[in-house]
């Protein structure tokens, strides 16, 4: 005699097994009750679903068992998998037998329930705030985003190198280092990947890098972490137009993705998906001085309370406005080269312009993209890099790719979390990240 045991199935896919009798592995999340009834909400990582459990429907032990059950508790259900359009997941599930694997203490309940808590509780207790629906959510659209962006460049002919995370020299400014002994001399974790790829760029054509970043910015802002994710290409042969075309190209096929397989996900953060929808090619094409002009006339109007000085850069408040007049993500191009990299090409029509574009993506989120081509010329690089006051010596390898063989040549950096806050509507860029790291949080 053998025994057939129920399928195992996950939320995610419970729909492929409706009218069957299936197991799930999860834990329970909540508990309702009424009466002789039970309604035990389980969630198992791909999903939340909701079990019913009427007293005369199953063995009075399974009964008791369901009953006793406390938040998180791990279980194994058996139950009939039956379509109900009330249910959130279009599912509901008459529970047949549940085995308890861990039954968390009455004593020492989980700390994180259903009421309301504060951030700094949360965050403390990150770890266990994660598996919240919504946690889980922005997790599960995070892994889609990151899949996504190296789906576009490895079928586009890209190639992944992945540069050092520990360096001798800063890339983005001095200020943003975090510096560390290496064996008795100064040594840095990494600001980007950029620099590095330039050498794989014009060794493989077009390459990317996908790695951690670090930036020392003693920033409380609710766009920026210490540590975060970044997807850097970089292209030989490239100028400016074909980098914003590339740029374009490339965060549509991550929103398109996110909308094809987390429509669930965005109705648990009540995400208005018809804002995602809007976003397809072409995006608007606006200049630094156009930028500008918009500001001025907002702060003229009152619509804005400090005005913006031109040749500045743009503060949080001026990028929430400017992006706000569009439906799109809008690039901004043609920054004043004064406050911008060393490494970026000047325009040749005028100087004092550098070719740089940074994408800051609607309702508010601002910059998600930065990017720029490069300096080709080995003259102007070197005498950039002793304007800046950075140390030659550690920059002659990064000149020896314009002393042999230099060519037109673009990229761009993309901070994964900045996109997962703007395709969540998050409000703060700590949710969007396991374990943030910020100015004041390295705990868990």
């Amino acid at each position: 005699m053998t025994t057939t045991h129920p399928p195992l199935a996950s939320i995610a896919t419970i729909g492929q097994h409706e009218g069957q009798t299936v197991t799930l592995r999860g834990w329970l999340y909540n508990m309702r009750e009424s009466g002789k009834l039970l309604f035990p909400i389980f969630r198992d990582g791909t999903g939340t679903i909701q079990g019913i459990v009427p007293k005369a429907a199953v063995p009075p032990e399974v009964f008791d068992r369901v009953k006793s059950l406390t938040q998180e508790s791990s279980v194994i259900v058996t139950a009939r998998v039956r379509a109900d359009k009330r249910a959130p997941s279009g599912y509901e599930l008459d529970v047949e037998d549940l085995q308890i694997v861990q039954l968390v203490s009455e004593a020492d309940p989980f700390p994180i329930t259903p009421k309301e808590h504060g951030v700094d509780f949360l965050m403390e207790h990150r770890h266990l705030w994660m598996r919240t629906p919504r946690q889980s959510a922005i997790l599960r659209i995070r892994a889609t985003i990151m899949r996504a962006a190296q789906e576009y460049f490895d079928t586009n002919g890209f190639v992944r190198t992945d540069p050092p995370i520990l360096t001798p020299a800063a890339c983005e400014g001095t200020s943003t280092l975090f510096e560390l002994d290496y064996f008795g001399d100064p040594a840095y974790l990494t600001q980007s990947g950029q620099l590095y790829i330039e050498s794989t760029a014009l060794a493989l054509g077009k390459v990317y890098s996908f790695g951690p970043t670090f930036r020392a910015e003693k920033s409380k802002t609710r766009r920026h972490l210490t540590e975060f994710w970044m997807i850097e290409p970089e292209i030989a042969w490239l100028e400016l137009d074909g980098l914003m075309d590339l740029a374009e190209a490339f965060i549509t096929h991550i929103v398109s993705r996110v909308l094809e397989l987390h429509q669930a996900d965005l109705k648990v953060l009540g995400r208005d998906t018809s804002k995602l929808e809007a976003i397809k090619a072409p995006f608007p094409r606006i200049s630094y001085d156009e930028a500008h002009a918009l500001l001025d006339e907002a702060y003229k109007a009152g619509k804005l309370e400090h005005p913006h000085q031109y040749g500045d850069d743009f503060g949080s408040p001026d990028e929430t406005y400017i992006s706000s007049q569009f439906d799109k993500p809008v690039m901004v191009h043609r920054y004043p080269a004064a406050f911008k990299a060393f490494y970026m090409q000047p325009d040749p029509k005028d100087a004092t312009k550098a070719l740089c574009v940074d994408v800051l993506a609607p309702e508010g989120y601002g910059e998600i993209i930065g990017g720029s081509q490069r300096i080709d010329s080995y003259d102007l690089l070197k005498s950039r890099i002793e304007e800046h006051n950075l140390p030659l010596a550690a920059f002659e390898w990064y000149l020896d790719l314009r002393r042999y063989g230099s060519v037109p040549h673009a990229g761009f950096g993309m901070g994964i979390e900045r996109v997962v806050g703007w395709l969540c509507n998050l409000d703060h860029v700590r949710e969007t990240i396991p374990f943030a790291r910020t100015l004041n949080r390295i705990y868990p």
